[in-house]
């Protein structure tokens, strides 16, 4: 049995799908599974259309680029990987083989499905997202529900549909999945992410104008499910403790208008940052004394943030904003590395937030606690999915 991997980004490109998919895709391939992962091209022509790296088959098929133009121009994309991800797959997948498509672009697997059947393969879900639920929360276009049956019955013809957690899982058993083929699997921190070394942490502060501070970070996607508005409420409340700095370190959707809001209203602490590549994630996350976590109330059981994981691995306490009724909110107060607060509870967060801020005993405990709750993820999930394409087919052969 070979297993293909589908999901729109993989290696050189670095959203968190792409580097949690590298993972568990070499673990895998260490494993012994004969593994593949069909992925979008990059932009850049000097990446080959078929490679091997690190035991796993790269098999890029080619897309249009036009996302950050314009709503239109990101369907196209996602139009242009089914059709090219799906040709390929069509190909290259034989009768016992494993498919297993993730969420990027949405509804992936209810699109190959039917072909999954008709070549008699395994199909499995791995959902970090839930559509179309998320984009009829975000864009209030009810219609989009009617695609919601057509993901229903995917899931249930599936051999098994792995989710990222709790909240998500529960999502698929009242669509109908039967418990047997529900697993939960959730994210981690990137391999190999540990505390950055003390004088890469002092060095990048020094680069950004932090030193001496408190640094409040959010560190991920400014994208529309993350409720970065009440992070810039804190903001507002503390600004006349000048040893307290804010810090955004990403790219999207939102920024520009967080970014609007925080210069009307002179927050002169609050600083942005572009998104920076793995090979700099251990310094960036730690320069923060503090990561801040977020949902959007109404998306909070539709999509897991795995920047929680990423910040508990370098040792970092969370400060999680949203609905109390959630799965980040849950581990921060189970495994008590953090505190979490509702959006309308801002002004209780800036006082929890303030009081921290000059208590490092305390810091040091939510830290140490952050780091026992992030270990081993990715070593549980390479276990989980063994035994399960194992139960599927027996040992695997060698790639």
């Amino acid at each position: 049995m070979r297993v293909f991997f589908l999901n729109r980004f993989y290696w050189p490109d670095e959203p968190a799908t792409a580097q949690l998919l590298a993972d568990l895709a070499e673990a895998l391939a260490e494993q012994g599974h004969a593994v593949s992962v069909i992925a979008r091209r990059p932009q850049s022509t000097a990446v080959p259309r078929r490679e091997v790296r690190h035991g796993v088959e790269i098999l890029r098929v080619g897309v249009t680029h036009w996302g950050r133009r314009s709503l239109a121009g990101r369907l196209i994309d996602f139009a242009t990987f089914y059709l090219g991800a799906l040709w390929r797959l069509w190909w290259c997948v034989h009768p016992g083989d494993a498919v297993v498509v993730l969420t990027d672009p949405p509804l992936l697997g209810a699109a190959a499905a039917p072909l999954v059947r008709l070549r008699r393969a395994h199909l499995l879900h791995w959902v970090e997202d839930i559509y179309p639920e998320i984009a009829v929360a975000l864009t209030r276009h009810r219609w989009l529900r009617v695609l919601r049956p057509l993901r229903n019955f995917a899931w249930r013809q599936a051999r098994a549909c792995i989710a990222v957690g709790t909240d998500m899982a529960a999502l698929m058993g009242e669509a109908g999945v039967p418990p047997a083929r529900i697993y939960v699997s959730p994210n981690w921190a990137p391999a190999g992410l540990a505390p950055a070394s003390p004088e890469a942490v002092a060095s990048l502060r020094t680069a950004w104008g932090l030193r001496g501070q408190f640094v409040v970070a959010y560190s991920g996607n400014l994208g529309r499910v993350h409720d970065l508005d009440p992070l810039l409420e804190i903001a507002t409340a503390v600004r006349d403790q000048t040893d307290i700095a804010f810090v955004f370190i990403g790219d999207g959707a939102r920024r520009a208008a967080l970014q609007q809001t925080a210069s009307s209203r002179g927050l002169t602490r609050v600083h942005f940052h572009p998104a920076q590549p793995r090979a700099h994630l251990a310094a960036t996350l730690s320069l923060a004394d503090i990561h801040v976590v977020t949902l959007l109330p109404g998306c909070e059981h539709l999509v897991f943030p795995s920047k929680l994981y990423g910040a508990a691995a370098v040792a970092r306490p969370v400060l999680f904003l949203g609905p109390r009724d959630c799965e980040p909110a849950r581990l921060v107060a189970q495994h008590q590395f953090g505190a979490a607060f509702t959006r309308e509870e801002t002004a209780a967060a800036a006082r929890w937030l303030a009081a921290l801020a000059s208590d490092q005993a305390r810091q040091r405990t939510f830290g140490a606690a952050a780091q026992i709750f992030a270990q081993d993820g990715a070593a549980r999930a390479a276990r989980l999915w063994h035994e399960l394409l194992t139960k599927l087919a027996g040992p695997p052969r060698a790639a």
